[in-house]
């Protein structure tokens, strides 16, 4: 019997064998085009050249290898949808339809392969119940993120205070508005620390948030943890609609949970709440 990995195995494979490659030729072609000029072995208009033509391996590496991870991980794992979410929000594949996903290179044996392996999709993915997580679990702000957010903003008030030490008009100015930019981010920051309310309580009957009162998972629909931006500047988000027709929205960027913790956590309280579900009936 054939042995089914993780979905974090096959994405962190997927790393593996599709970014990282990707990134040696944008990165690697550019610095040698450049290496290059300066030992005066091509032109200068080679490095331009160099940047281009890194681009353009990227993108190919990419197209190629990215058809050979599909057709890997959706072979051999078990929760497809999850993978394929979990694929999207890491940057390693393009929504359907997108217009770079059409980019991807794929013979006619592997349009079979993948058409082969879209019935796997027919199917629900499986979880289980993680024992580890408590009857209830309490989510704050991270005190070690907000700390680190705070002491960049005092850096950012120090850069300020250099600026305007300068003592021209120019300076006064740039100084003045990095400075209640730091001061801003610093108040801001500040209050974090201080809050030790929770700010999302989840256990095995519903969800509370720090802007919605205690929802029973009965009335609450569609649950997930959602990624939106791009690398430095992506955004974590519990999302769940309730009532039929009120959508919630939570960051969770700063709290003491990552995004793949808090997607475990509400797997389990929504199979917990389940099986007291099927016991009362029983």
């Amino acid at each position: 019997m054939k042995q089914e990995i993780s979905v974090n195995k096959a994405i962190s494979r997927g790393h593996l064998i599709v970014n990282i490659p990707v990134f040696m030729c944008i990165t690697g072609i550019p610095t040698l085009s450049v290496y290059l000029s300066n030992q005066n072995l091509i032109p200068k208009w080679g490095i331009a050249i160099g940047f281009i033509l890194g681009f353009v391996v990227a993108w190919l590496v990419w197209s190629f290898m990215i058809t050979k991870w599909r057709i890997w991980a959706f072979n051999n794992v078990r929760n497809v949808h999850e993978l394929k979410k979990r694929a999207i929000q890491e940057k390693l594949i393009w929504n359907d339809g997108n217009i770079f996903e059409k980019t991807e290179i794929r013979t006619l044996e592997d349009k079979e392969k993948l058409k082969r392996l879209e019935k796997k999709f027919d199917k629900d993915d499986v979880y289980t119940e993680d024992y580890s997580l408590p009857p209830r679990t309490i989510i704050k702000y991270s005190k070690t993120l907000v700390v680190f957010e705070l002491a960049v903003s005092i850096l950012i008030i120090g850069l300020g205070i250099y600026f305007i030490t300068k003592g021209t008009n120019k300076s006064y100015i740039l100084g003045g508005v990095i400075g209640l930019i730091g001061i801003y981010r610093s108040i801001k920051e500040l209050r974090k620390f201080l809050n030790n309310k929770p700010l999302i309580i989840i256990d095995n009957k519903g969800i509370e948030t720090i802007t919605t009162e205690f929802k029973n998972w009965s009335n609450i629909e569609d649950e997930q943890v959602t990624q939106e931006g791009y690398g430095k500047f992506t955004k974590s988000y519990l999302t769940y609609w309730y009532d039929g027709e009120i959508f919630e929205k939570v960051e969770i960027s700063q709290l003491n949970t990552t995004h793949q913790q808090l997607e475990n956590i509400i797997r389990t309280y929504r199979i917990r709440n389940n099986k007291n579900y099927d016991r009362e009936w029983a």
